[in-house]
């Protein structure tokens, strides 16, 4: 479990990091893909966002346990002033709103109120964490996956997102095969129809049909279908990053999800050696594979 816990921490920041100079670029052509580290609009290596939100958000569940979503929601804020090198739109509301002085509820509420229809990925993709905190409590564990993903993203199906994910993770991490996981996590959490639709029919999904946009929808049908038609950490990633669009929320995603099945050895070392990244934000500390590791023990350790 151990293992698996690093690959989940690990794993994700690597198909972050992987992703992020794919970003918004188009679907790669076979026998094109993207396999190494690159440069993008940050230096090869580098997590962004997605992985720096799953850190502080391992912080706050280490300082508390139910997850305390004030706590969570003021972390968030400090990670907003540090000028991070990327910010979600809906994050970027919900984080304003509350440094004019809305508590986190109210800013939540309102960002939904104004824009009902919006459905995105910035809550799924640093859910990782709940998981491994959580480890030893699944009611527990579908509980906090819920109020992290509230703090900034109310729409039902964020929320469910979340919570199937992480409910995967768990079962992944006690040995369960990909199938066998994710079939139990979609009978496990309640879910918005559309949701439950897109998961059961992911793994059958043709490459070019995968769209891999800001959508949770679409985030969540990429990594599951890189997860469960490939047999190793690395296609996993690979395919997936390479679908073009959202490719670092993706590849988050996905990698979290592998690295949760396969473990931290399984993840290629010239991956673990050059992923990295600024934690806290602003502090010029490094965060690489030894510190992520560490957050994975940590956050077991609180279980």
């Amino acid at each position: 479990m151990l293992d698996r816990a690093r690959g989940c921490s690990v794993g994700a920041a690597v198909g972050d990091a992987l992703g992020m100079p794919l970003e918004f670029g188009p679907r790669s052509p076979p026998g094109a893909f993207v396999r190494e580290m690159t440069a993008g609009r940050l230096p090869a290596g580098t997590f962004t966002d997605d992985t720096e939100l799953a850190l502080a958000l391992a912080e706050s569940l280490l300082a508390n346990r139910p997850l305390d979503p004030a706590d969570l929601a003021n972390r968030f804020v400090a990670w907003y002033r540090a000028s991070p090198s990327d910010v979600g739109l809906q994050i970027a509301a919900v984080l304003s709103d509350i440094i004019s002085g809305s508590t986190w509820k109210d800013a939540a509420r309102i960002a939904y109120r104004n824009r009902p229809n919006s459905a995105g990925n910035g809550s799924v993709m640093r859910c990782w964490p709940v998981a491994l905190a959580d480890w030893d409590d699944l009611g527990e564990l579908v509980a906090d996956s819920r109020v992290q993903s509230m703090v900034t993203h109310w729409h039902p199906e964020c929320v469910a997102a979340s919570a199937f994910v992480n409910v995967l993770i768990y079962h992944l991490l006690r040995g369960a095969s990909a199938v066998e996981a994710v079939d139990k996590a979609a009978h496990a959490v309640e879910m918005p129809e559309p949701l439950a639709v897109t998961i059961k029919a992911a793994s059958n999904r043709h490459r070019k049909e995968l769209m891999n946009t800001g959508w949770v929808r679409h985030t969540l049908e990429s990594a599951i279908w890189g997860l469960l038609t490939t047999d190793s950490f690395e296609e996993a990633v690979v395919q997936v990053v390479n679908l073009g669009n959202d490719t670092d929320t993706a590849g988050a995603v996905v990698g979290a999800l592998a690295g949760a099945a396969y473990g931290l050895n399984a993840i290629p070392l010239r991956w673990q050696e050059a992923v990295q990244g600024e934690w806290p934000v602003g502090s010029r500390a490094r965060c690489t594979v030894v510190e992520l590791a560490r957050v994975a023990d940590r956050l077991l350790s609180r279980g």
